[in-house]
């Protein structure tokens, strides 16, 4: 028996503020969205083009108050081909939120609060 990872899920209060900090932040493109016919959620799941892992993003329409992160150490990472390029948008977008320099990352947040995790690519020998 095997398992692969396919997504990840969070709960946004504006998907649209959302997908476009997803877009902006990270590159990602939306790859579908569904909504049902009573249309009391929406679900548009975005992904970087080259991996089939995806980040879930659901909107539920009688959602009016912030999500309760609590003390948001859950988080997902991302590895970048050019870190100081993206420590420079970031920054200019206002976004991050914690810096290690000592460990090479950083984080940011998006508009919900959640964190992901910058890191440089990985240096294969």
């Amino acid at each position: 028996m095997n398992f692969t990872f396919d997504h990840n899920n969070i709960n946004v209060l504006d998907l649209e503020k959302s997908v476009a900090f997803y877009k902006e932040a990270l590159g990602f493109k939306e790859i579908r969205r569904y909504q049902p016919e009573d249309k009391s959620f929406t679900l548009v799941f975005m992904g970087d083009g080259t991996k089939d892992y995806q980040i879930e993003l659901t909107w539920l329409r009688d959602r009016k108050e912030p999500y309760n992160l609590g003390d948001n150490e859950i988080h997902m990472a991302v590895r970048t081909d050019d870190f100081d390029g993206a420590y420079e948008l970031h920054k200019k977008m206002g976004c991050i939120c914690y810096e290690n320099k000592g460990m090479g990352l950083y984080f940011i947040a998006d508009p919900d609060g959640y964190w992901t995790e910058i890191l440089p690519k990985k240096n294969v020998v």
